[in-house]
């Protein structure tokens, strides 16, 4: 029985940066649900991560930890690496920075922005997984989710902030960097590029600003008439876990339904309204 085998029949330790809201809670509740021990990460989201742990201690063997972290931040990175067990199996880059979310920091300065938006974006990601590669490849196994976003690291969309697309497509950059690095290694990379999730984040920065009724009309444009659940992108994450997405290492996933071969179907809208917000 080789190791990919053996850690997918056993408890497996995962990590979720982003975990007390959106797409990052809904993975924390997926992966906990199939039996794996789980760690995620907030910012300012303390009550959110408590609310969460609580909705899943009676299903769960083993709760979920949650744990305070800057992604901006050196020394909170050095402090969450301190606070984490020993082994990392799976680790899912979720956590970013949209264009409302880096409005909310209280930060007025677009350049100011655009740094955060660089640090919390790419260097955060980068930096983590810098940490926890080591350990993978020393135990001979390890499964890297990098979560981009359909714009940046599928497509481009007019109206939407410059910032937020080129720090998703470096995400996507680095999917396919240390795939190529790894190719030859028991560690599987891969990328997912979720379009217009129902999330806090994609409606503060793309919903909210608009009237009900044209609210409406954009989500109707959208591939299927609807917005995509977080927990349908949380059960492909998952699935990229199991042995049977290995083949697909190195892969930049779009999971937009369709949005990313058909940007048209917001651009016009969104350009018109000055949309400046974030598809994620």
């Amino acid at each position: 029985m080789n190791m990919e085998t053996t850690k997918s029949a056993t408890s497996r330790t995962v990590l979720i940066t982003g975990g007390s809201s959106g797409i990052g809670a809904a993975a924390v509740r997926h992966f906990a649900s199939k039996g794996d021990k789980v760690w995620f990460t907030y910012h300012q989201g303390k009550q959110r991560a408590l609310e969460l742990i609580d909705s899943l201690v009676p299903t769960s063997p083993e709760p979920p930890r949650a744990v305070s972290f800057d992604q901006s931040s050196w020394d909170s990175l050095q402090q969450l690496i301190k606070a984490l067990p020993s082994e990392i199996d799976i680790l899912v880059n979720n956590a970013a920075l949209g264009t409302r979310t880096v409005e909310l920091t209280g930060i007025e300065e677009k350049h100011r922005q655009d740094e955060l938006f660089t640090q919390v974006n790419c260097l955060g990601p980068l930096w983590l997984t810098r940490q926890l590669l080591p350990g993978m490849l020393q135990r001979g196994y390890g499964k890297i989710l990098m979560l981009s976003s359909v714009g940046g690291g599928i497509t481009a969309f007019p109206g939407f902030r410059d910032t937020d697309g080129m720090t998703k497509a470096a995400i996507a950059f680095l999917t396919r960097k240390w795939a190529a690095e790894l190719s030859h290694n028991p560690v599987d990379v891969f990328c997912v590029c979720p379009g217009a999730v129902d999330t806090p984040m994609f409606r503060q920065s793309t919903l909210d600003p608009l009237s009900p009724e044209s609210a409406n009309e954009l989500v109707a444009r959208l591939p299927g008439g609807r917005l995509i659940h977080p927990n349908e992108i949380a059960e492909v994450l998952w699935w990229l876990t199991t042995p049977a997405a290995s083949i697909l290492h190195g892969a930049v996933i779009d999971a937009s339904m369709g949005l990313g071969v058909h940007p048209g179907c917001i651009a016009a809208q969104a350009s018109s309204a000055n949309l400046k917000g974030d598809v994620i």
